[in-house]
């Protein structure tokens, strides 16, 4: 093996030397025939093997020997040209090396010498097509008129010399690729002919014969207008316009699909960019912060590399880039250093410090008197908790503090008690609380004459509205309005107390009347006084599974030609601004008689601006997050004065993340009031003709990569002048959290649940921040039984610390309500672990409807090593609570922070591990000695088993550098917590298991966070507890669960989108090597060329007669580069020179060894 091996080589290094020194004609020939039969049997590693052994550099030397003569012998010349394009094709260095042996200007001269000669220029072509591969050597073509030379080769439509044209066409993109060349090609006005010439071919090629060519002149047209002076040339010679038309012409003829594609993506490529309609790209709502006088934030800045899904391993890079590049600088994210990811570092704070926590571990210091006494639940001291279910609503619903307007209660948030250490339990409402009054008694944003078929609703709502326009429910009111609606607030609660008698569901958990107490106290930044109506009445799952919706083929491209009529012909779209969150003037809010009314000034909501572009068409601006310019995907708004059965477009197009779901599957959401008044309130899944693309918005103060992307879809509402909301997601809103934890305090059987709802700090808006005790109480006051109390586990569970992820706080709202049942499998759970669970770290951005950040523009997720006190409370003192249980001794045992993910399928896991991370970075540490708990797998294991909607082959272990201040590292490495996690659930649904196809919901997000507690089993002391066969029965392990498959976590990430969602790569495709090879044996046997070779000098002594050749397909594939078989006296001259090597032979134009 190792001889033959060695053969090759000699035998290759013989050919190619021999090469450089041949002679005669017959040996050069004979040489160029061998290597590319050689070349040509193979695969592509040959051809490199050859390269790596100069190869190019002897064909660069030949050519160079061969062209400089006054009369150029082209018998040698074609093959060596054609051996070079295929050779040089797959060198990188081609362009480097050609200028190196100053082979450029030589080909560029042959080609003028030989531009009436079509296989001589093709010949020439191919190889400067080649060379231009390096950039240098580009620009040094263009410098020496090879733009000119080669332009001239590309004449208007004709049949004749269709492979020179051709190969001046790809070899004019090409040259192209620079800067350089574009600015010359410009200003030589030769955009403008590229376009008059594409025009010609399309309209005159008929019999489509030249689709390449038309091809190759579209890949002119993208080289050229990659720069900003080539689009704006593009665009001012009118090439959208006749792209388009050329593109509707070419989607009705089969068969020119591969035209299509690139004319869609040059138009949007070439699209002006186009401002987003808004006076600033600042958020609309702005609060001031303490220690900064200006809130508003530098507005000239790239996109957060963070502001993807919470630890997620994607990546928003406005360049795609090559696989392996990727896979490297995902490697090199890794942590790789033993010392940062073994050693703790020290706490951020002195331990002193900590015992202001103490008062949040209340079961530690409860006596629990009850037990003996016997009194009733409803008579324990208030002292023992943060207050009494009971007395907390009674509190919510009759308190009665002076009436503050919204609008003065905003600018005294900084008023309010400093965050920078936690809250006692609050057992009143303090000055700073809001009264229920101030929501006007569930005032919804509904129009009088909205819903008129349902009698008994709209008679009450214009009665309570006393048709009052909603734009002035915005209006700062004036003392003696305030007043008035102070008498009329007895008359508004009968209303609703009527409302929900009449057509109340009854879902659990959930009571409305709570709801909207909890929501008067809630403190906003714009004041909201109006509920949405979901979140007031409440939601049930849908009673069947919602399928992911089926991509019709080819929507983005339909949409996309519609987006460019509309540039095309700006005078058709009626572009009326019918909502503006900055203007609330009833003008706006009300819109014209005939158009969609939106409204999204409530808690969550989030739409800045709706724009009428058709009739039934509609762009909408989001608002970014608080106190900053970017994080815009989040979405909840209202929508009314639909007519039904007619469908509607929605265009949401300042989206900032660069995939979604909604390119796979997934739909958004609606809420019908209707369909919720005739007993049927539920968020479904909605939408049809969905997509998700770049777009040529950009910034208004043109922030630097600023990008946006397009979500559009299609809804058809069923009912006349409902009132609807769409949402990006299930919303989950903090008033909703308020609520539902009052509504499980006052449902828990007190004898056995120790339920204590607290308050770890307030935000910077003063809203509390509630932190949940949840354990058994001990059996009895006894030394036992209270010393397994106190002695028990300690399980931390935190969610939402990013708002736009409601599903976190659905799965958490699972977790809570199964953890307060009587389950035996809950029971033996808080018997076995204490659980202290923040069920929401950002109460200001979810109630302010952002996205990813708190009210100081930060993402909190990215704040944990160094939180501020006083800009970042909630993560400031979740941190020091987590720091007191371990200075205590009470170390978690698991911690794990629930988030959402935009970008994959399934419910997963990211932990932490120190071999793991270490292997996959290719740290040189050995880990053979390294010692590690592999318990961080046994709940993911575990959950594999029971969970359905969770994928263990999605999990990943790893610890990222550009994660280390997420809650998962930091507590993980600082706390010293093995099993810390963050739990990613999807937006979408799942491609696995009995869910696989299906959106998720509300009810699966929910049996999420009751499996999670389930998994908790498996890590408690009592691990036989899980096996036991008291509880075995009430875990769902059922074969159909069990036999769902996780598969490979590298599979795990979506496919690329069948429609191309950027449009700065790749508009184009670029021929490969297998395409030019094809050109160039083409161009050997071409019949419409064969009268050249009559021209042609230095053919004497060879044979031309090729009709015993191409008798045979095998032989065309032997010698595709020659006329003639190898003469015998040529293969007598190369045995006598191959003297260092023996054991190569060629015999009868055969290669042997």
């Amino acid at each position: 093996m190792t001889t033959s091996s060695s053969s090759s080589s000699s035998g290759l290094e013989v050919l190619l030397s021999t090469l450089q020194n041949a002679g005669d004609i017959e040996s050069t020939l004979n040489i160029l025939s061998v290597l590319d039969e050689l070349l040509s049997a193979g695969t592509d590693r040959r051809i490199f093997y050859m390269i790596s052994k100069g190869g190019s550099e002897a064909l660069l030397s030949a050519l160079v020997s061969a062209g400089r003569s006054f009369s150029p012998n082209y018998t040698i010349l074609l093959p060596l040209l054609h051996l070079l394009a295929k050779v040089g094709h797959r060198d990188r260095r081609i362009g480097v090396k050609a200028e190196d042996s100053n082979a450029v200007v030589l080909t560029l001269n042959l080609l003028q010498k030989n531009s009436k000669h079509a296989r001589r220029a093709a010949a020439c072509l191919w190889v400067l097509q080649v060379f231009c591969s390096s950039v240098s050597t580009a620009n040094f073509l263009g410098e020496n008129r090879a733009l000119d030379v080669i332009y001239r080769l590309i004449p208007p439509y004709t049949t004749k010399h269709l492979h020179t044209i051709k190969a001046a066409t790809h070899a004019l993109a090409a040259l192209l690729c620079t800067k350089a060349n574009v600015r010359l090609a410009v200003s030589k006005g030769y955009i403008s002919g590229l376009l008059r010439l594409y025009e010609d071919w399309h309209s005159k090629d008929t019999e489509h014969i030249a689709v390449e060519i038309r091809q190759a002149l579209l890949r002119c047209l993208h080289q050229a207008t990659h720069g900003t002076t080539g689009k704006q040339a593009f665009v001012s010679q009118g090439g959208i316009s006749l792209m388009y038309q050329t593109t509707q012409t070419c989607l009705l003829t089969k068969g020119l699909e591969s035209l299509v594609e690139p004319s869609v993506q040059l138009m949007r490529k070439c699209l002006p960019k186009t401002p987003l309609p808004l006076t600033s790209d600042q958020s609309a709502y702005s609060f001031p912060l303490p220690g900064r006088p200006d809130a508003n934030l530098d507005t000239d800045v790239g996109p957060d590399e963070s502001c993807e899904d919470s630890d997620d391993e994607d990546d928003e890079d406005e360049e795609i880039q090559e696989a392996d590049s990727k896979d490297k600088e995902y490697d090199d994210d890794l942590e790789a250093d033993l010392n940062k990811l073994r050693n703790r570092p020290d706490p951020d704070r002195p331990k002193e410090s900590l015992a202001q926590y103490s008062f949040l571990c209340p079961e530690l210091t409860h006596d629990f008197q009850e037990l003996e006494s016997g009194s009733e639940p409803e008579e324990r001291s208030s002292s023992s908790s943060s207050s009494s279910s009971s007395d907390e609503e009674a509190l919510l619903l009759n308190g009665s503090p002076p009436h503050q307007s919204r609008r003065s209660n905003a600018r005294s948030y900084s008023c309010s008690s400093s965050p920078e250490s936690p809250s006692e339990p609050q057992t009143s409402t303090g000055g700073h609380v809001q009264a229920a009054v101030q929501m006007e008694s569930c005032d919804f944003h509904s129009y009088s004459n909205v819903l008129s078929s349902s009698y008994s609703f709209g008679s009450m709502m214009r009665e309570a509205r006393g048709e009052t326009s909603p734009g002035d429910k915005e209006e700062e009111q004036d003392d003696d309005e305030e007043e008035e609606e102070g008498r009329e607030e007895t008359h508004h609660g009968t209303v609703v107390d009527r409302l929900l008698e009449e057509h109340g569901a009854c879902i659990p958990h959930h009571r409305p009347k709570l709801y909207r107490a909890a929501a008067a106290q809630t403190r906003s930044i714009p004041g909201f006084s109006i509920l949405a109506f979901p979140d007031f009445w409440g939601h049930l799952p849908p009673p069947g599974p919602e399928p992911m919706a089926p991509r019709k083929p080819k929507v983005q491209r339909q949409k996309v030609l519609e987006d460019i009529q509309r540039f095309l012909n700006p005078h058709d779209t009626i572009n009326h601004v019918v909502f503006d969150l900055e203007d609330a003037s009833p003008h706006c809010l009300s819109g014209s008689s005939d158009s969609l009314r939106f409204f999204s000034k409530f808690e969550c909501g989030n739409l800045r601006k709706a724009i009428q572009i058709r009739r039934c068409e509609y762009d909408l601006i989001l608002n970014a997050d608080a106190n900053c310019s970017q994080h815009t995907q989040w979405f909840y708004f209202e929508v009314s004065n639909m007519v039904a059965n007619v469908p509607y477009r929605f265009n949401i197009i300042n989206c900032e993340k660069s995939n979604s779901q909604f390119n796979y599957g997934m739909q958004p959401v609606l809420y019908s009031v209707r369909e919720a008044l005739e007993g049927r309130p539920h968020w479904v899944r909605t939408g049809a003709e969905i997509c998700y693309f770049r777009n040529s918005f950009c910034s208004v103060q043109g922030r630097k990569r600023a990008t946006f992307y397009t979500l559009t879809f299609t809804v058809t509402f069923k009912h006349n002048e409902d009132v609807c909301y769409l949402a990006y997601h299930y919303p989950f809103t903090y008033s909703a959290l308020q609520a539902h934890l009052q509504v499980l305090q006052s449902s828990v059987d007190r004898t056995k649940v120790f339920f204590q709802h607290q308050t770890l700090c307030t935000s910077l808006a003063g809203n509390s921040c509630p932190l949940v005790t949840i354990t058994a109480c001990p059996a009895s006051r006894g030394w036992k039984d209270m010393h397994q109390l106190r002695n028990r586990p300690y399980i931390v569970l935190t969610a939402r610390v990013h708002p736009g992820e409601p599903n976190a706080s659905w799965v958490m709202k699972g977790t809570l309500e199964f953890l307060c049942s009587s389950d035996p499998v809950a029971q033996c759970l808080r018997e076995e672990f204490v659980f202290k669970i923040i069920p929401m770290l950002n109460p200001d951005g979810v109630i302010n409807g952002t996205h990813r950040c708190d009210l100081n523009g930060e993402d909190l997720n990215r704040q944990w090593c160094k939180p501020d006190p006083v800009l970042s409370p909630t993560i400031y003192h979740a941190k020091g609570f987590l720091h007191y249980l371990s200075s205590t001794g009470r170390t978690p045992l698991v911690f794990c922070d629930y988030h959402g993910h935009s970008r994959k399928k399934n419910v997963f896991l990211y932990g932490c591990s120190i071999k793991e991370t270490l292997w996959q970075s290719g740290s040189a540490v050995n880990t053979v000695g390294l010692k590690e708990d592999p318990g961080y797998r046994t709940i993911p294991k575990t959950l594999d088993r029971i969970a359905p909607a969770f994928s263990f082959n999605s999990c990943n272990y790893l610890v990222e550098k550009s994660r280390s201040a997420t809650a998962r590292v930091v507590v993980w490495r600082e706390i010293g917590v093995l099993r810390s996690y963050t739990m990613e659930s999807t937006y979408n649904g799942c491609d696995q298991g009995i869910y696989k196809g299906l959106q998720t919901g509300t009810r699966e997000l929910e049996e999420m966070g009751v499996k999670f507690c389930h998994s908790l089993l498996s890590v408690g002391r009592n691990v036989t507890a899980l096996y036991s066969r008291k509880l075995i029965n009430h875990i769902d392990l059922d074969h159909n669960v069990l036999d769902h498959k996780s598969h490979n976590c590298f599979e795990d990430d979506e496919p690329p989108c069948v429609e191309e969602i950027e449009y700065s790569i790749g508009g184009c495709p670029t021929p490969d090597g297998t395409d030019l090879d094809s050109d160039v044996n083409g161009n050997t046997s071409s019949a419409e060329e064969e009268d050249d070779d009559d021209d042609d000098e230095g053919h004497k002594g060879v044979n031309h007669h090729r009709g015993n050749n191409r008798r045979s397909h095998q032989s065309r594939l032997k010698s595709r580069l020659f006329p003639g078989l190898i003469g015998q006296g040529s293969i007598e001259t190369l045995n006598m020179k191959r003297s260092t090597c023996n054991r190569v032979s060629i015999a009868n134009g055969q290669y042997l060894s």
